[in-house]
């Protein structure tokens, strides 16, 4: 029985090395990159000033100057704003108004595209290529003057805009562009051929991305380049992307770039052939597609039409696209990984409850609370198993003293005393080895979805997705100055810790005077563990403990009253 318990204990632990390998080596590495890039920042004023000073307001106007300096097509929804610029008809200019670098309501609209002059450009491009050596003539690209069509200049979800450019071989392009009122650009082109030769052209969409951040370092969540083509799932690298291009033909699909919360991606026709490719060239990443050649003969007119997505990963939004305009598994996007069966519709009963309740954490909160009535009687199970078990501790305690150093005989006559008294010491771990896969995907939910993200709570939470702020270095903000990182384990931590050694001490203890060390010392390092999760993952696993803690008192004390 003690090489089951050992069993049990060394799984613990190995998740308990997995997670800390990445909490105390992969992630303070990445936090202290950053760290260090914020204090050269900072210092470099201080140190260069005149250099600094002349400098930095051409990389602050850059971008804007790039935007009023060009002709451009206004885009306004409830969403976003922005621009597209007219020459080229390039998607280059767009912020997301609903959503803020921090929890402050007064800092900058999170950019989520910009001209390709800027140092960290990114921007998307539709246009068309001549297919089999075709000699159509020049080309729709990022050079082409197109010339707005009626009175509409601005992009609205009511109003779109209409572009127009003739080649020099007589044909027409004619592209409409609109919008609707979350993130989705629709580009109808219509080509008229009022050429005297039959033509063959490719439509493709294409996104270019220079200098994209570093990913966070996370296990857990794809950041990167991302699709859904040939009927699966494609995360790379951008690493791999500059060592080897991905390319392949598939119906239909999507392509793109990934970050936490954001996503850039081209769709083209669901119903069409296309090449869809990720590379590196030229400075800039590419995520692109390119559909079969369109024979077009004179006085034809051929239609295509594609989507441009450029905005946050809302689940439920990506999961209507899937309806309104074909494009699959477009909730792929979001990171819910190997358990996205469990994750996918947990995230929608925590929806549900955040509604119903009217507060994130509230909802959290209500979740724990149906994952006890739904192992309520496993629960009640394992509760009466080790209730039977400590009370029981007097006599294992005397056959441990009688045959301590025959360890083979004292398994035996150990595991005659279970059966014996009708006890299954293993009864209480499988409430946890249960609770183990909820547990994750919970964390998976509050970590990768947008709607997590400057969630509050009550009190100084004000984030639910960020860890708890305080510290008990500064005592918890009265004393001013900041704790290190390594060091910042704040209030609902803490609180967690205490809620599982009170839930130790309600247990029976091991046998095993080192096992019994081992479990004294795990309410520690989960403490310290947690400190650096999500807030509201600490308020689920404190809240679940009290409830447990409950639950346990009340069986124990109706088996001590029979």
């Amino acid at each position: 029985m003690n090489e089951n318990r050992n069993l049990l204990i060394a799984f613990g632990l190995s998740i308990v090395m997995m997670v800390g390998f990445y909490l105390f080596y992969e992630k303070p590495k990445y936090e202290q990159l950053a760290k260090q890039a914020q204090e050269q920042a900072l210092s470099a004023p201080q140190q260069q000033q005149p250099v600094q000073s002349t400098v930095q307001p051409v990389v602050t106007l850059s971008t804007e100057d790039v935007i009023k300096q060009s002709a451009r097509i206004a885009i306004e929804s409830e969403t976003v704003k922005g621009s597209i610029r007219e020459v080229g008809a390039v998607l280059d200019d767009i912020l997301l108004v609903k959503y803020r670098e921090t929890t402050d309501p007064n800092s900058a609209s999170i950019r989520i595209l910009q001209n390709q002059t800027d140092e960290n450009g990114y921007s998307v491009i539709s246009g068309w290529k001549a297919a089999n050596n075709c000699d159509a003539g020049s080309m729709p690209g990022a050079t082409t003057p197109w010339k707005i069509h009626g009175e509409n200049s601005k992009l609205t979800p009511e109003h779109p805009v209409v572009l127009v450019w003739f080649n020099d071989r007589g044909i027409k392009f004619e592209r409409t562009i609109s919008i609707d009122n979350q993130y989705m650009v629709t580009i109808a082109d219509k080509v008229i051929n009022n050429g005297e030769k039959e033509v063959s052209l490719q439509p493709y969409g294409q996104i270019s991305r220079k200098n994209p951040p570093k990913s966070q370092g996370f296990y857990i969540l794809h950041e990167g380049p991302i699709g859904h083509f040939n009927n699966k799932l494609f995360e790379g690298s951008y690493e791999d992307l500059a060592k080897e291009s991905t390319i392949q033909q598939s119906t239909g699909g999507w392509v793109g770039f990934t970050d936490k919360f954001w996503l850039v991606s081209v769709i083209p026709d669901p119903k069409s052939v296309a090449q869809i490719e990720c590379t590196h060239q030229k400075g800039a990443y590419t995520a692109q597609f390119t559909a079969a050649p369109i024979a077009i003969k004179p006085g034809d007119t051929a239609i295509y039409t594609q989507h441009v997505f450029a905005g946050a990963k809302v689940l439920r939004m990506l999961d209507e696209y899937e309806s309104k305009i074909g494009v699959g598994h477009f909730d792929l996007a979001v990171d819910f990984g190997w358990f996205y069966f469990l994750t996918k519709p947990l995230f929608y009963v925590l929806e549900f409850l955040h509604e119903l309740l009217g507060n994130l954490g509230l909802a959290i909160l209500g979740l724990t609370v149906l994952f006890k009535l739904l192992l309520f009687p496993m629960a009640t199970k394992s509760y009466r198993s080790m209730a039977r078990l400590k009370h029981l501790q007097p006599k294992i305690q005397h056959v441990q003293n009688i045959y301590k150093n025959d360890r083979q005989r004292l398994s035996q006559e150990l595991m005659a005393l279970y059966k014996k008294e009708k006890v299954n010491p293993a009864g209480g771990c499988l409430p946890l080895l249960i609770q183990a896969p909820i547990f994750f995907c919970l964390y998976k939910v509050l970590f990768v979805s947008i709607e997590m993200r400057h969630a509050p709570f009550f009190g100084w939470i004000h984030d639910l997705s960020a860890p708890d702020p305080t510290s008990f270095v500064n005592l918890f903000g009265l004393l001013p100055f900041d704790s290190p990182s390594f060091l910042q384990i704040g209030i609902w931590p803490l609180f967690m810790g205490l809620t599982m050694l009170v839930q130790q001490r309600m247990n029976p203890q091991p046998a095993d005077p080192t096992q019994a060390k081992v479990m004294l010392i795990m309410p520690i390092m989960f403490t310290y563990l947690f400190a650096s999760f999500p807030a509201g993952l600490v308020v689920y696993w404190t809240w679940n403990n009290l409830l447990s803690m409950a639950q346990q008192w009340y069986i124990t004390k109706r088996m001590t009253q029979r």
